[in-house]
C-alpha cells in the first residue's frame, strides 16, 4: 500500500519480528484502560445516585471521549510495525556494469522488411537505448560481420557509443562466435580498469543478429558461436540475444534478390548456453519495447532495503490526531 505523503506502506519481509511482542503490552493497557473505566463508573454508582449525578452534569458523557485514547493505541500499533523493520524490494540504478552491444552488419542487414532497413531500423533503436541507459553503466560497441570490429570501447560516455552506431556498415558474412569471444575480452579490459569492488563489476552482453552464424559453419567449434556462449557462462556474464526481422527478408545480390529470413534458432541457443535470455522482434516498435525491457534488467539491481519509515509517520499523525482530538473532546491531553 502507498498512500500518498505518508509513502509506502508494507506489510512483509519483516526483520525483526519479536518486536511484534509489544502488541502484548499495547493490549494489556488497552484491557487496563477500560478496566479503569468501568471501576470509575461503579465507584461513581456507589456514592452518588443516579438523580444526584444527573442533576449534577445533566448532560451524559459521550462516548467520543474514549476516542482520543483509542487513537494513542493505534499510533502505538504502528511504531510497533515500524520497529519490527518492514522491508521492500527496491530498484538501485547500477553504477559499474558493463554492457556489450554486439550488432549483426552482415549483408541480410540491409534487408528492408523491417522499414527503412533491418540495419537503420537496429541503429535508431540501439542510440535510443543509449540515451535511456542507467548513466553509471559502461556501453560500448562491437559490429561483426566476417570480423568483429570495437567501435566503442566500454564508456559511461554514451553518447560515445551513439556516434559509433551511425558508422555501422554492412559486409559480408556472420562470425557471431568471434564477436562474443571479443566481448568478453572487452568487458574483462574494462573490469580490470574499473576496480571499486572486491569482484569484477556486473557485465552483460547484448546480441543482436538477424540470422545463424557462417563462419565457422560449426558454432560448436573453437571460435563458434556455442563455444563462446559456454565460455560466456563459464564468466559469469549472459548473454541477452535479440533476433530481428521477418521470414520475407530479401536482398539484393549480384542483380538478383535472395531471400534472407531470421533465423533465431541460434540465437536462442546462445542465450540458453550462456544463462541469458532470448528475444524475438519483428518490426522497430518491438524492437525498442525489447531495449526497454533489457534497460530495466540491466540499468538496475534491486536491492531488499527498509521500509519502515512510512509507518513511523502514520503512527506519528496518529498521535498528532490523538492529541488533537482529546483537547477538542475532553479538554485535556490524553495522559
Amino acid at each position: 500500500m502507498n498512500l500518498p505523503v505518508l509513502g509506502e506502506l508494507p506489510l512483509s519481509g519483516f526483520a525483526h519480528m519479536g518486536a511484534f511482542l509489544f502488541l502484548l503490552v499495547i493490549a494489556g493497557l488497552a484491557v487496563l484502560y477500560f478496566s479503569i473505566q468501568r471501576s470509575r463508573a461503579r465507584r461513581l454508582a456507589r456514592f452518588a445516585s443516579r438523580d444526584m449525578i444527573v442533576s449534577v452534569s445533566p448532560t451524559p458523557q459521550s462516548r467520543w471521549r474514549h476516542v482520543p485514547a483509542l487513537l494513542v493505541a493505534l499510533s502505538l500499533v504502528f511504531f510497533t510495525v515500524a520497529m519490527a523493520g518492514p522491508s521492500l524490494d527496491r530498484k538501485i540504478p547500477r553504477n559499474r556494469a558493463v554492457v556489450m552491444l554486439v550488432m549483426d552488419v552482415s549483408t541480410s542487414m540491409n534487408a528492408t522488411d523491417v522499414p527503412p532497413s533491418r540495419l537503420k531500423a537496429s541503429q535508431e533503436a540501439a542510440k535510443k537505448f543509449a540515451d535511456e541507459l542507467t548513466p553509471g553503466v559502461n556501453l560500448g560497441l562491437i559490429t561483426f560481420a566476417a570480423n568483429p570490429t570495437m567501435l566503442s570501447s566500454p564508456t559511461t560516455n554514451h553518447d560515445a557509443t551513439k556516434v559509433a552506431i551511425d558508422k555501422m556498415q554492412v559486409a559480408e558474412r556472420t562470425a557471431t562466435g568471434e564477436a562474443i569471444l571479443a566481448a568478453l575480452q572487452a568487458v574483462s579490459t574494462v573490469g580490470a580498469v574499473i576496480g571499486g569492488g572486491d569482484e569484477p563489476p556486473p557485465a552483460r552482453i547484448v546480441l543482436f543478429s538477424d540470422g545463424k552464424e557462417t563462419t565457422p559453419s560449426n558454432p560448436n567449434n573453437p571460435r563458434g558461436a556455442f563455444t563462446a556462449a559456454r565460455a560466456a557462462k563459464d564468466k559469469g556474464i549472459p548473454i541477452s540475444t535479440i533476433a530481428f526481422g521477418t521470414p520475407d527478408g530479401k536482398v539484393e545480390v549480384d542483380g538478383s534478390q535472395v531471400d534472407v529470413p531470421v533465423d533465431d534458432t541460434t540465437m536462442k541457443e546462445v542465450a540458453r548456453l550462456s544463462g541469458g535470455t532470448a528475444y524475438r522482434a519483428e518490426d522497430l516498435d518491438e524492437l525498442n519495447q525489447v531495449f526497454r525491457n533489457l534497460q530495466d534488467q540491466i540499468g538496475y539491481e534491486t536491492v531488499r532495503g527498509d521500509a519502515s519509515a512510512g509507518w513511523l509517520r502514520l503512527g506519528a499523525l496518529a498521535l498528532a490526531v490523538a492529541a488533537i482530538a482529546a483537547l477538542v473532546i475532553n479538554r485535556r491531553l490524553p495522559l
